[in-house]
């Protein structure tokens, strides 16, 4: 029986570079914070008025669904970088890195369940942190630009 011989391979990180970027993190929550503002603008008709009251219900729970997606699309996007980019001797220059995701990803969860003009903009906050921390790492000054 012929063997195949093994080809070693070594990386620094899970993917090539160049993979890893937290635009998506902020894109997302960017998002959530977007919906939670337009549900906390919506004003609720006069529940007898049956058409404008299910059209009332259809744009919050359109607003509500797309908040929870994003909401946990940003956990996803963050919990990426968290576990698979940063390493440990990245805590030397950020010290609060596993404090600042951690609070980060629950601000994510908070934001699912609850509309929360003040959680969506802590979420923002933590993401720019984030971001401040990735590009740092990288050596790189990338300012921080919201799409909204």
């Amino acid at each position: 029986m012929k063997t195949t011989p093994f080809i070693e391979a070594e990386a620094h990180c899970d993917g090539p570079c160049g993979v890893y970027d937290p635009a998506s993190a902020r894109v997302a929550a960017e998002a959530v914070q977007s919906m939670t503002n337009k549900m906390l603008g919506l004003t609720c008709p006069e529940t007898s008025d049956g058409p404008a009251m299910a059209t009332y219900l259809n744009t919050m729970s359109r607003y509500a669904a797309i908040k929870e997606e994003e909401a946990q699309k940003c956990k996803h996007e963050l919990l990426v970088l968290w576990t698979d980019f940063f390493k440990p001797q990245h805590l030397e220059g950020n010290p609060d890195l596993h404090d600042t995701f951690w609070h980060a990803a629950k601000l994510c969860s908070a934001c699912k369940v609850e509309v929360s003009s003040h959680h969506a903009q802590e979420l923002m906050d933590a993401c720019e942190a984030i971001h401040n921390m990735f590009w740092a790492v990288k050596g790189r000054e990338v300012p921080w630009i919201r799409a909204s």
